[in-house]
């Protein structure tokens, strides 16, 4: 039952990384229809992320009273919404309100998406199945990447919006129907019972910076890995399927990464090995003719860790304080996500080139090993004088 869920949860999820995509895809068309720059696209890009910061916390709360499945299927809906309202929009400033509206569906759903898949699977394939879940946020983008760009420059930009919001109606419509919650779960606290102890805040909080970093790094190389491979002679089609191959082939290796840790153990040592890969394929982009070569590798080695990373925060909680655990990990998720896209957008403008920007992805990987590191010492440390987890 746990692997159709999980299958379920999948398809369902994809939707976030569908509309997430859209304005990267479509920012040359923005930025000729609206006047914007750069800096100003990567801020529609992390405007996504805004909701986040000031909900997470108050999402996780309402998780004690309202039921998994139908936090999921409201957090589609706004994801539908938000994509519509941007479509409409005649101002700049009104994509950037549709943004906002399918950001607070994007917390909503993947705050409890990874409540639901912690919960199925607490000590049994975790890793796994964690890495098969954050797979479809790549497999989205992917669609996307490819998509929304002819869907962009055959029927104009604000079909990809709209198109994005039918794919999160249908998602909803599912998980409203198929989705059921496993059986076994122990009764959730409410009140003043339900507290982190101290342990499971310094792990949660290294998992949510790790993870953050991580996801902050990947969306700039999907944002402005194009720009570098327009910049050596490729068209922007041709460098949006290319930068692509890299979350198509993640799809398969994170897979497989999160079931050779599962198995074998050695977490810290698979990080170390997959960032070392992320790190020089982004080197690799920028030389000419390198591009297919760097994006394969990115997908086959650089991005395999995700499932492993996010992984963390289900073995950081538990499951009495598990969705309140999950909106402190969002609120710090989010709140890296939201700068860097505009930081990003922002040296591109100072520069005139994209290679600042990678270099900033390839700083935010390297800073996952130590907050991995960090996360290893404080789950084996004596929990002397705190609440230990059951």
């Amino acid at each position: 039952m746990r692997w159709r869920i999980l299958g379920l949860l999948f398809l369902a999820r994809i939707g976030l990384g569908f509309q997430f995509q859209t304005v990267a895809s479509v920012g040359d068309d923005l930025v000729v229809a609206f006047g914007l720059d750069y800096a100003g696209i990567g801020f529609l890009i992390g405007l996504f992320m805004a909701p986040g910061l000031f909900l997470a916390i108050p999402a996780g709360y309402w998780g004690r009273f309202v039921s998994d499945r139908i936090m999921v299927v409201i957090g589609l809906g706004a994801l539908a919404l938000g994509g519509v309202a941007s479509s409409l929009a005649a101002e700049s400033w009104a994509i950037g309100m549709g943004r906002i509206i399918a950001g607070a569906g994007f917390l909503f759903t993947t705050l409890y998406f990874t409540k639901m898949i912690a919960d199925w699977f607490e000590g049994r394939e975790i890793a796994t199945a964690m890495s098969v879940l954050v797979m479809s946020w790549p497999f989205g983008i992917a669609m996307g990447q490819v998509g929304h760009a002819w869907l962009a420059q055959v029927y104009g930009w604000q079909v990809p919006f709209q198109v994005a919001s039918i794919y999160c109606l249908l998602a909803a419509l599912a998980v409203f129907l198929l989705y059921r919650a496993p059986h076994d779960l122990p009764p959730a606290k409410t009140g003043s019972g339900a507290a982190l102890t101290g342990q499971e805040w310094r792990l949660v909080l290294c998992a949510a910076a790790a993870w953050a970093v991580f996801n902050a790094a990947y969306v700039t190389y999907l944002s402005f890995g194009p720009k570098v491979l327009e910049d050596l002679g490729q068209t922007a089609i041709a460098a949006a399927g290319i930068i692509s191959i890299g979350s198509w082939v993640m799809i398969l290796s994170g897979a497989l990464c999160g079931q050779i840790v599962d198995r074998f153990g050695g977490r810290n040592a698979v990080l170390t090995v997959c960032i070392g890969g992320a790190i020089v394929s982004l080197l690799l982009l920028s030389e000419p003719g390198a591009g297919f070569g760097a994006s394969l590798l990115f997908g086959l080695i650089g991005m395999a860790p995700a499932g492993v990373i996010m992984a963390m925060s289900g073995q950081a909680l538990r499951p009495q304080v598990r969705a309140f655990g999950m909106g402190i990990f969002f609120t710090v998720y989010y709140a890296i996500m939201l700068v860097t896209p505009p930081a990003a957008g922002a040296i591109l403008d100072a520069t005139g080139s994209a290679h600042g920007s990678i270099l900033l992805a390839i700083i935010l990987f390297a800073s996952v090993i130590p907050l991995a590191m960090m996360f290893h010492h404080f789950k084996t440390a004596p929990n002397v004088g705190f609440e230990k987890k059951v």
